[in-house]
């Protein structure tokens, strides 16, 4: 049986499709001013027996589909299993919320912690910071890491750090030390919703921010542990939604 999952996240929607445990294919676009339509595209040509859509735009999947959903944080959880049979802990930093996931030994989640509420310690916040340095998103975690110094960013509110940064630049800082300031500003957030949620433990890094370099050395040096991220960590929830689909069902409604 071919089990598919979609995540249909407000930056990107991925797809990942599994068969007999192994997965055959994965798709990724940009989810534009209409993510139905976008998710239209990208399923064209795949073959698939059953779907299961998570992310934030799983609520119009189901109905426009006719298809079943799962929340993002069962699906994180399920993905981070898959690649990583010994996590117990998931950070997973989209783009425009951040989530930390504890699991027991069997997988099941026990409990977590969401940043919902504004862009603060998100993909989007990292981008906007990016812009307001004159960095492309792809060079400012490369730009951060060739920091001599972190300058200390007070405000995690996206409007006010982004004037917190200007007000920096205009005083002469160099701008890689304050792209490094950034960074850990939003790694401190993110440690201190793992911290809440779990204790020590093997952690996954899951989400399109996992991709950063930067973010994910500050976690392992923050942690004082190896932070494990799969190859295509932004494939997270998609397949754990195809997993999860694939277990008699699971998910549907």
């Amino acid at each position: 049986m071919r089990c598919a999952g979609i995540d249909i996240g407000s930056r990107a929607i991925k797809l990942v499709v599994v068969e007999n445990g192994t997965i055959v294919e994965h798709r990724q676009a940009d989810t534009g001013y209409d993510p139905m339509a976008a998710a239209r595209t990208l399923l064209q040509g795949v073959r698939y027996d059953r779907i299961l859509a998570t992310g934030y735009g799983r609520g119009q999947f189901e109905v426009d589909f006719d298809a079943p959903t799962v929340t993002e944080i069962k699906a994180h959880a399920a993905g981070a299993r898959y690649f990583f049979p010994e996590a117990t802990t998931v950070l997973d930093i989209g783009g425009q919320d951040s989530k930390a996931i504890s699991m027991n030994d069997a997988g099941k989640v026990v409990k977590f912690e969401m940043n919902d509420r504004c862009a603060a310690g998100t993909g989007k916040f990292l981008e906007i910071m990016a812009r307001s340095l004159g960095f492309s998103l792809e060079h400012f975690a490369t730009e951060a890491l060739g920091a001599e110094k972190d300058i200390q960013i007070n405000s995690m509110c996206t409007v006010f750090a982004e004037s917190e940064v200007t007000s920096l630049v205009a005083r002469g800082e160099g701008r890689r030390n304050i792209a490094l300031g950034l960074h850990k500003s939003v790694v401190r957030r993110a440690v201190g919703m793992l911290r809440r949620v779990a204790g020590d433990g093997p952690v996954v890094f899951s989400g399109g921010v996992a991709k950063n370099r930067c973010m994910h050395r500050l976690l392992e040096e923050t942690l004082q542990q190896a932070v494990m991220r799969a190859e295509e960590p932004q494939m997270t929830g998609a397949l754990g939604a195809a997993l999860l689909v694939g277990r008699e069902g699971s998910g549907a409604r």
